[in-house]
């Protein structure tokens, strides 16, 4: 069955000219029949450079509009409507105006995982793996950097010589996981290199033998030498490395590593979307496009 709904989808896709995005967090019968696989950004990227002037995002609403913000001629699909996500949803202008009031002078740091509202209050956007480079890059030494504390305190971590205002923001799924449940995971796998997304919790964090974003994670995992590994992200990592690497072991931080948001997308949702009886198209007013997409240039230009 699942294989006869992808082949629908490839036959289809190919006959519309639709490219179809999947984040790193979807499920593998998504990943298997999309035209690029990886984090948020990325996907962005490919998407203004694929020649398809329809692309299917399988992810979060801030993703297709990231992809609407950086190819407006595009027509943008997100395949679930029902997928948001709680960090970029978080925080809305006004409460980072009113932030930006009482911290006056600060460079206003946006994570990717942001709304576009929110976008047009920032001075640039950042990455998991780009945050930083471009916060060390950045001439400002005081920094807001919003929404997500966690990344934030990672970045303030590595950039002592800044000087950093967090608010109490972040990634619920990544948040939740303990000291005590990360020090216990190693415990029952002491061979396994342990492998952290930066949204985990500092003391998490502190445990890890790398720290970097999903793609970061998945790369050091493929080219290392080690043999076993736990993975502090997101459980469809664990299985995308399972089919990457037969040969190594993985292991979940938690089991209830899951992100609702990103697993309420199913193959059968992009079918629909495909054959227009499902999906939403993501449409952006001009003006609120432009005004957000300057802290995505501006990453670009910091080289993030």
């Amino acid at each position: 069955m699942i294989k006869d709904i992808q082949d629908k989808i490839l036959k289809l896709k190919k006959e519309r000219g639709v490219c179809i995005l999947a984040h790193s967090y979807m499920s593998e019968e998504i990943c298997e029949i999309a035209d690029f696989t990886g984090d948020s950004y990325a996907l962005s990227v490919k998407a203004k450079t694929a020649p398809e002037k329809t692309v299917i995002m399988c992810g979060v609403r801030f993703m297709a509009e990231t992809v609407k913000m950086l190819s407006p001629e595009k027509t943008v699909y997100l395949a679930n409507p029902a997928a948001g996500c709680p960090m970029a949803e978080q925080f809305d202008r006004d409460v980072i105006e009113e932030v930006k009031k009482r911290y006056p002078g600060y460079a206003v740091v946006a994570y990717v995982n942001t709304t576009a509202e929110l976008k047009t209050v920032a001075d640039v956007c950042v990455t998991s793996s780009s945050a930083v480079k471009i916060c060390r890059a950045l001439p400002q030494k005081d920094i807001l950097f919003i929404p997500d504390v966690n990344l934030g305190s990672y970045v303030r971590h590595q950039i002592p010589e800044k000087n950093f205002k967090l608010l109490s923001g972040g990634c619920p799924t990544h948040a939740k996981i303990e000291e005590s449940e990360a020090a216990a995971v190693k415990k029952a796998h002491p061979e396994a290199l342990f492998l952290v997304h930066p949204e985990c919790r500092p003391e998490v964090v502190a445990l890890a033998d790398y720290v970097g974003s999903t793609t970061g994670i998945m790369e050091f995992a493929e080219k290392s030498d080690a043999a076993e590994f736990i993975i502090g992200t997101e459980n469809a990592i664990v299985q995308h490395l399972q089919f990457r690497c037969p040969d190594k072991k993985f292991y979940p931080l938690s089991k209830d590593l899951l992100c609702h948001n990103m697993k309420i997308t199913t193959l059968a949702d992009v079918l629909n979307c495909l054959e227009g009886r499902g999906g939403e198209e993501i449409v952006m007013d001009e003006n609120l496009r432009s005004q957000a997409v300057k802290c995505i240039e501006k990453m670009i230009e910091y080289g993030g």
